[in-house]
């Protein structure tokens, strides 16, 4: 095993309550959380930062942080136009970076 950082694709985890939810939405949705959850794992940087990332999310969707004062926390991938979001985090570390899904919503 080498020491450098591992790029994507990176490991998704969702918390359990999380998957929970994404598997009661309607398989419609649940497409939709599943495509956001494939950019997610295969671009380079997963908070979409710098010019060069410009995320192939689907239609409708987006990624910003929650909280503009901690660029490295929590961030939000809406889809469905804004009617749902995936709440989730990344964990960067060298021997298994990840992405942590706190939360999904769909209204």
């Amino acid at each position: 095993m080498s020491g450098e950082f591992m790029g994507p694709p990176w490991q998704m985890d969702w918390v359990r309550s999380a998957r929970a939810d994404r598997d009661a939405l309607p398989e419609a949705v649940r497409d939709l959380v599943d495509a956001v959850r494939a950019e997610l794992v295969t671009v380079k940087d997963p908070y979409f930062r710098g010019i060069d990332n410009r995320p192939d999310l689907p239609e409708g969707c987006w990624v910003e942080p929650g909280r503009s004062t901690v660029p490295d926390g929590t961030h939000i991938a809406y889809y469905d136009h804004g009617r749902g979001w995936l709440r989730y985090t990344f964990v960067r570390r060298s021997a298994d970076p990840q992405i942590v899904v706190e939360e999904v919503f769909w209204q």
